[in-house]
């Protein structure tokens, strides 16, 4: 039996819209709204009454990169599926896309398959999947088309990582093809990662090994100069490009520039870059590793940058690539020399409360809080309007969202399966206090009522976003 549930009296946000209006739900799905004290309002009838007075009610938040149980550095992300789409729960995210991994050597389906066991039956809530190429080959590129019917539709490519993830220009250039002609969309890690192998080569035989030089071989212009590449054969492929964890105003600019010229690029960021900084990467005792990730984290003059970027649409996601290694036994590989210092950070948990503190700060607005967490990334990955806004027909994945209560953020409290938090110590405004995945209640009240197993995965169409 299914159970209707009307949530009541609360500010309802979209990237659309801000209405004071109840929400009926039936069936896992958004059933109807209509603006609290009308009549259409007043005729709802529900099993179950949410009482959302004073808070906003909000999508499921959408985050389209993230990394649970990912093999890397000679060790494994530590959140398994369970423990991430749990933590992602209580962040107030009712959707992932992470990534499979093809192996160089094998198939796309064999790395594709492994991750759907991964998944299967231990997510909180619901996920989907990229597709990492490792390998571009004539095998590999057929296999393309049939994911994308599968509705695995985008693609992630690599110009960093010589030996484990890195394509070449001629590799990059076939899959940018073949996407042109299958509706796939290619995610672009954008680092020249040759030029960047001699950087730290040469920076741990001046005995430069500390974390902080981690960002400092990472250059800002290795990252511009990867992403101006990416765009140019995106452009001669004719296909539309995603540049993914971008960090640094020269690759904003590289963005803004291609997009001023009306072509389909787009770009992502995330919490990290827009809150922490190589102050970080460089604290003492070993403590910066806790801050590795690439894209590094860059000097904070970045910030403005991409605050401006997210105001001006040149960037249109904030995911987490949430990739987190214990500081202790996993981070600690690197002591002594950077370079083995696995690179990820936690973040799924805290990415809508920080967005919600940047509008606090007036950074963003509140519909653009929603749009860049919640409405674009589905539309960008073809899971949209299923999943991103509240209207009738979507799933009810909602968010109730206290936007008053003060949190300070800290591994002490936070559902990540990682022995610290990025932002230990950090105090926000705003909390989630109770959440919904297709109208079952997740989060009631700040207590976790959800289970291993209730999040399905969700086949997307090919991107909704394009010019």
């Amino acid at each position: 039996m299914s159970t209707r549930t009307l949530i009541r009296g609360g500010l309802v946000i979209t990237a659309a819209d801000e209405i004071h209006a109840d929400v009926l739900i039936d069936d896992g799905r958004i059933a109807a709204l209509a603006a609290h004290g009308t009549s259409a309002a007043e005729s709802f009838s529900a099993d179950r009454v949410i009482d959302a007075t004073g808070k906003y009610v909000i999508p499921g938040g959408v985050d389209a990169h993230t990394h649970m149980e990912l093999p890397f550095g000679g060790t494994a992300a530590s959140d398994t599926f369970e423990t991430g789409t749990r933590a992602a729960a209580w962040g107030g995210t009712t959707t992932i896309v992470d990534f499979a991994v093809q192996s160089v050597g094998r198939s796309l389906r064999e790395g594709l398959d492994a991750w759907y066991a991964k998944a299967d039956g231990n997510c909180a809530v619901d996920y989907a999947f990229h597709m990492i190429l490792s390998d571009v080959n004539e095998s590999s590129l057929k296999e393309m088309d049939l994911l994308v019917e599968e509705g695995v539709t985008s693609f992630k490519l690599f110009m960093a990582y010589p030996g484990v993830f890195y394509s070449d220009d001629g590799q990059i250039l076939r899959a940018m093809q073949r996407s042109a002609s299958n509706g796939g969309l290619i995610m672009m890690h954008a680092e020249n990662g040759i030029a960047i192998d001699v950087l730290v080569e040469q920076a741990l035989a001046r005995g430069e090994t500390d974390p902080r030089y981690h960002g400092e071989v990472r250059k800002v212009l290795l990252e511009a100069e990867a992403t101006h590449r990416a765009i140019q054969l995106a452009r001669v492929a004719g296909a539309p490009l995603y540049v993914v964890h971008v960090s640094a105003e020269e690759a904003v600019a590289e963005l803004a520039a291609a997009r001023d010229k009306g072509l389909n690029v787009f770009g992502e960021t995330c919490p990290q870059y827009l809150f922490l900084s190589t102050d970080n990467l460089a604290e003492p005792d070993f403590e910066g590793a806790k801050y590795v990730c690439s894209t590094p984290l860059r000097p904070k003059e970045h910030q403005a940058a991409l605050w401006r970027g997210l105001r001006t649409n040149d960037l249109q996601v904030v995911s987490t690539d949430h990739c987190p290694f214990c500081f202790s036994g996993q981070k600690e590989l690197g002591r002594g020399d950077f370079s083995k210092i696995p690179n990820g950070l936690p973040g799924v948990e805290n990415r809508m409360d920080l967005l919600h503190q940047a509008v606090v700060d007036g950074h963003i607005s509140r519909r653009r809080w929603i749009e860049i967490a919640c409405a674009t990334p589905a539309r960008m990955f073809g899971l949209y309007p299923k999943k991103g806004t509240i209207a009738p027909g979507a799933d009810a994945d909602v968010v109730i969202y206290d936007p008053h209560t003060g949190q300070t953020l800290s591994a002490e409290t936070h559902h990540m399966n990682v022995d610290y938090s990025a932002y230990e110590g950090r105090t926000v405004t705003g909390q989630v206090e109770t959440v919904l995945s297709r109208g079952e209640v997740v989060i009631d009240r700040r207590e976790f009522t959800g289970r291993a197993g209730h999040g399905v995965y969700t086949p997307r169409s090919t991107c909704q976003y394009l010019n």
